[in-house]
């Protein structure tokens, strides 16, 4: 929403103004809760309530040790490496099945198309504890629950619809005329696949493996089900803190959550702006 056209009348500028600050105002009610945190990870007392120094903005009240209180807990170093490591192989195992299924819906010759998508979808709209209840009984019986195998699978079939979704999304309008013309030109499938369609399907493929990484870096319930004392992750010691000792260590914990997690979003809203551009052609 730029400038107004001139032949916009003062009743339709006053009506795009007010849709304007209606968005400001929802971005902020939504955001208002998340930003909020970061101030008080910064709190000098082990309280998560302004001070009344914090409020008059006095150095003094302000500190560092929370975030120097990560680095000297030990639980709190095996959550972060939990975390990231979980998260990675969840991801990958996520972004191969999910490509390959996106491309296999999506070329025309699979039967029962909506039926095998829904199916796919179905981890995003079934309620995640009755999910989590589900794999509980399914991964005892395997003699996986409780170990890393068992958060990494549950994980990746969380991360899976995402990465469905978002290459479903890139391949729309793909020519598969570029696909027969490769095999009919005597190239082998994979190679046709890794130089042919990936390229064009990349940004779709990182914004689903991105999306399938913060769904697993910020996921607690299944966790709490599937995983064991070694297993146990950042949002789960979180989780714990909450319920043993309170002290603003979870919220610089929760500070740095932010921080990647909107770093992530910029990343993704750039491969979104690279794939239109793909999309077009004015990408070389």
């Amino acid at each position: 929403m730029g400038k107004f056209p001139r032949y916009f009348t003062i009743w339709q500028k006053l009506g795009l103004s007010g849709v304007k600050l209606t968005a400001y105002l929802v971005l902020l009610f939504l955001m208002a809760p998340i930003l909020v945190i970061i101030p008080l990870s910064f709190n000098a007392e082990p309280y998560f309530t302004f001070t009344e120094g914090m409020l008059a903005l006095d150095p003094s009240a302000y500190s560092m040790k929370w975030y120097e209180e990560i680095l000297a807990d030990q639980k709190w170093i095996l959550a972060i490496k939990n975390s990231f490591y979980i998260g990675l192989m969840a991801t990958l195992i996520a972004t191969v099945l999910g490509t390959t299924a996106a491309i296999g819906l999506t070329s025309g010759q699979m039967p029962f198309q909506r039926m095998i998508m829904a199916l796919l979808l179905s981890p995003m709209i079934v309620p995640l504890i009755i999910t989590a209840a589900g794999m509980f009984f399914f991964y005892t019986q395997l003699d996986i629950a409780g170990s890393y195998m068992g958060v990494i699978l549950a994980h990746a079939a969380l991360g899976t619809p995402f990465v469905v979704i978002t290459v479903n999304a890139a391949l729309a309008g793909f020519d598969y005329s570029l696909v027969r013309a490769s095999l009919g030109m005597g190239a082998k499938p994979v190679y046709t696949f890794f130089k042919v369609i990936m390229p064009l399907i990349r940004p779709g493929v990182i914004s689903g493996a991105l999306f399938a990484f913060v769904t697993s870096f910020d996921e607690v319930i299944v966790v709490l089900f599937l995983a064991g004392p070694e297993q146990r992750t950042i949002p789960r010691q979180m989780f714990s803190g909450l319920r043993e000792e309170i002290n603003p260590t979870i919220l610089a914990v929760a500070t740095l959550l932010v921080i990647i997690s909107g770093l992530l979003l910029l990343t993704m809203e750039y491969l979104r702006a690279r794939g239109e551009k793909m999309r077009a052609g004015d990408v070389d």
